[in-house]
C-alpha cells in the first residue's frame, strides 16, 4: 500500500480546508470531516516519510474511545464512514490542550531531570525517578499551535491572558480528569498503564465537547503493567506503547526539532517497523484484531465514502 501523504478533495458546500500535522480537515457549515493521513510528526515537525496504516490506526482507536466515553463527556463524533475518516460537529476549539500525566515520563521527565520542579505551574516533589507514578494525576496544559511548537503554560497564565474563561476552564479540568480515569480503567483491562495523554475541547451552542482524537499513540503514552514494579525497582526502562520510540530514535540521531537540525533519513525497514508498532498498539489497546484496509484505490475509496455520508 502507498501510504496516505495527504488529500486534496473538493466537496460541494465545503467552507474551508486545513492541513494539520497528521489530519486533513474539511470544514462545512456545521460539520468537520477529518481524514487521518499516514503522516507522522515528532517534536511538532512532520517527518518526511508517511507510515503505512498509521492513519487507520489513529482513526479507529480514537473512534473506539470516543464511543466508550460518550456517556461521560459530550464529544464531537457523529460517524466513521471510512477507516481513515471521522465526521463530527464543528465546534469552536479552545486555544489550549489539556495534558494529563499520571507518571513522570517524556517531556515532564526531561524538565524534571534538568532540575525544574515546577511544570506548567504544578509543583512536583523531590526524589522522583523516571517513570515513577505521581502522587495523583496532574494537568500540565499547553498552548495549541497551528504551526511550530506547542508551549507549556500554567492554569494561572491561561486565566490571566483570558485564553479560556475561568468557569469553562474548570469544566475542562473536570472533563480531562474524568476521561483520564476512564482511559486508565480501559487500559488496565488490557494489561496496560495509561501514562499520560492530551485532550482537546471545543464549544458549540454553549456546550463543551471533547474534540479531535483520544487515547491514541499520537496523543498518549502507555506502559505494560507486567513487570512495571520490577523495572522501577531495578531502574530499568519500561516497555511502552507510544510513539516515544520514534522521538528517542530522532534524539539519538541528533534531531529534536530545533532550528538548524535536519531530520535523519528514514529507511524502508525503519518505516515498516514503525507501522508494525502502531498496529501492535491498536491491537493491545483495543483488544481487537487490526484489519488492514488497503483494497482498491485508497483516495477514491475515501472520497466516495465521505460523499456518500454527507450527501446520500
Amino acid at each position: 500500500m502507498n501510504p496516505i501523504q495527504g488529500t486534496e478533495f473538493q466537496f460541494p458546500n465545503q467552507k474551508s480546508f486545513y492541513r494539520g500535522k497528521v489530519r486533513d480537515v474539511y470544514a462545512f457549515e456545521d460539520k468537520l470531516v477529518m481524514v487521518a493521513t499516514d503522516r507522522i510528526s515528532a517534536f511538532d515537525v512532520v517527518l518526511p516519510r508517511a507510515i503505512p496504516f498509521k492513519g487507520q490506526v489513529l482513526n479507529q482507536i480514537a473512534a473506539h474511545f470516543l464511543k466508550a466515553t460518550s456517556g461521560l463527556v459530550p464529544n464531537w463524533l457523529l460517524q466513521v464512514p471510512d477507516p481513515n475518516v471521522s465526521i463530527g460537529l464543528r465546534c469552536e476549539p479552545y486555544g489550549v490542550e489539556m495534558v494529563v500525566r499520571g507518571y513522570l515520563a517524556g517531556h515532564a521527565w526531561r524538565e524534571y531531570r534538568a532540575g525544574r520542579r515546577t511544570v506548567c505551574g504544578v509543583t512536583l516533589p523531590d526524589g522522583l525517578r523516571e517513570n515513577d507514578r505521581l502522587p495523583r494525576p496532574i494537568i500540565t496544559p499547553t498552548t495549541k499551535a497551528h504551526e511550530g511548537h506547542d508551549e507549556d503554560i500554567s492554569r494561572e497564565e491561561i486565566l490571566k491572558q483570558g485564553i479560556v474563561l475561568a468557569e469553562d476552564y474548570e469544566q475542562l479540568e473536570k472533563y480531562a480528569l474524568i476521561l483520564f480515569g476512564k482511559g486508565t480503567e480501559m487500559a488496565a483491562e488490557q494489561g496496560l498503564i495509561l501514562v499520560d495523554t492530551k485532550y482537546e475541547f471545543g464549544k458549540l451552542d454553549g456546550t463543551i465537547y471533547l474534540i479531535d482524537e483520544i487515547h491514541t499513540p499520537d496523543s498518549s503514552r502507555y506502559f505494560y503493567q507486567e513487570n512495571y514494579d520490577q523495572n522501577q525497582e531495578k531502574d530499568l526502562p519500561q516497555k511502552q506503547l507510544s510513539k516515544e520510540f520514534v522521538r528517542e530514535w530522532l534524539i539519538e540521531n541528533g534531531f529534536q526539532g530545533k532550528e538548524g537540525q535536519v531530520v535523519p533519513d528514514m529507511s524502508d525497514a525503519w518505516v515498516s517497523q514503525i507501522s508494525d508498532r502502531y498496529v501492535e498498539l491498536y491491537e493491545k489497546v483495543t483488544g481487537m484484531n487490526f484489519e488492514k484496509c488497503s483494497e482498491g484505490a485508497v483516495m477514491q475509496r475515501i472520497e466516495t465514502n465521505i460523499l456518500n455520508s454527507l450527501y446520500s
